[in-house]
């Protein structure tokens, strides 16, 4: 009868494992979603996570070369890229150590010793020997039932935050390539720019000569002079302050592609004027939100927080677990390893249950619920700053639209007066 004891407490504790603490998980309700983007119509659809999708060398579309190169280099020597990646590293290390708890634990180890014990002790025999050897080797097993389903739990939310790192890399990937477009453009923008100031200075020079001239015989007052003067070095300072912001824009490029800045050079090559844009495909407004990884890593920490809710609940019970040994013990080391010196000992071990904690664990519930609090309010901002995005970038398209066709007209406009100038000072 008593044998059978350890069985029917194994079959037990194996019947309660799948017993979890952790609240049924579900993703939160994110904000009311509006029936279309305000900056663009469309129709609204339930989103379904598609940030795993690869997104492929989106660049290529822009059909530059030299854009191109240097994308291929940011991916391998952006440093905020590799601690990133290592970060997912540990995330994923992270899993596997708690996964490990899974699956039995097994020490085997072996000691040899000689003591000496009190002749005063009452477990001394009169006239023994007081010196002894002690040859032990042993192997422990150890294997805890998930009885409350804290380890599983636990393999949840490393597993959440691992998806979570990973989509954390995902959208810094994106981010990195983003920038060095937008910096590479700016940079030829500049270009451009530059090249058109320098024309405005060397044309308002000839004419701050031109009007200086016709001041000396007398056809221009002094005011028109200064005037000149004025728009010369007006000229004269934005040239300077594209040059700065060009520095600006090369080092910064510097630091994405992981190189130093001062050992950094780009050679100066002006946008064309003519120059388009690749046309944005139009889709649904959800269809934004779906491909957006900075969104899932937010909904996957909250699945994290969940799950340490029912870790955190656990810790009210006590821990059910399997113990076995084996292996010889023996004072000799001519009998050491025989059959006479075996030992083993198998046999279930509950741990102690706490009564008194002064609240303890009922604050590591309350902090866990709190954490997961915490996530849910970050995961609605995050849905909210990508609707915010989405509507900047919309209605920053449309503006910029516009722009560039005054921007063109006011060029063409001031192409024409500094032709009619330079034509001007050459008849003088």
């Amino acid at each position: 009868m008593s044998g059978s004891l350890p069985s029917a407490m194994l079959l037990l504790i194996s019947a309660l494992t799948a017993c979890s603490f952790a609240p049924v998980y579900k993703t939160p309700d994110s904000v009311p979603a509006a029936s279309a983007y305000k900056e663009q119509s469309g129709d609204w659809k339930p989103a379904q996570p598609q940030d795993n999708q690869n997104r492929g060398a989106w660049w290529t579309q822009f059909q530059d070369p030299q854009l191109d190169a240097l994308e291929a280099k940011v991916g391998e020597a952006n440093q905020d890229l590799r601690a990133a990646f290592a970060r997912l590293q540990q995330s994923r290390a992270a899993t596997r150590i708690t996964r490990a708890d899974l699956f039995p634990s097994l020490r085997a180890g072996a000691s040899a010793t000689r003591s000496r014990t009190s002749v005063n002790s009452p477990t001394h025999v009169p006239g023994g020997n007081p010196n002894y050897n002690n040859f032990d080797l042993e192997a422990d097993l150890s294997y805890e039932f998930d009885v409350w389903g804290r380890v599983r739990n636990a393999v949840t939310a490393a597993k959440a935050s691992q998806q979570a790192s990973a989509a954390d890399l995902a959208a810094l990937d994106l981010s990195i390539h983003a920038q060095l477009a937008a910096d590479y453009f700016a940079l030829r923008a500049e270009d451009a720019q530059q090249v058109l100031l320098d024309k405005t200075v060397e044309d308002y020079a000839l004419s701050l000569q031109l009007t200086q001239n016709l001041y000396n015989g007398g056809g221009a007052a002094i005011a028109d002079v200064a005037q000149a003067q004025a728009q010369l070095e007006t000229a004269r300072t934005q040239a300077a302050e594209i040059r700065l912001q060009r520095a600006q824009s090369e080092h910064a490029i510097a630091v994405l592609l992981g190189e130093n800045p001062s050992a950094f050079h780009s050679e100066p090559s002006p946008l064309p004027p003519e120059l388009t844009p690749p046309p944005i495909e139009l889709v649904l407004p959800s269809s934004l939100l779906e491909r957006r990884p900075d969104v899932a890593a937010a909904e996957r920490r909250v699945a994290a927080a969940n799950a340490q809710i029912g870790v955190a609940r656990a810790a009210y019970f006590p821990v059910f677990s399997l113990a076995a040994a084996a292996g010889f013990d023996s004072t000799r080391s001519s009998n050491w390893v025989t059959a006479p010196s075996r030992l083993w000992s198998l046999g279930p071990a509950a741990g102690v249950l706490t009564l008194i904690d002064a609240g303890r664990h009922r604050a590591q519930t309350a902090q866990a619920k709190a954490i997961y609090d915490e996530q849910v309010a970050g995961y609605r901002g995050t849905v909210l700053t990508a609707y915010q995005e989405v509507e900047d970038n919309l209605a920053a398209l449309r503006q910029l639209q516009q722009e560039s066709v005054s921007e063109a007209a006011a060029v063409t406009a001031t192409a024409r007066l500094c032709n009619r100038r330079s034509i001007a000072t050459r008849r003088d």
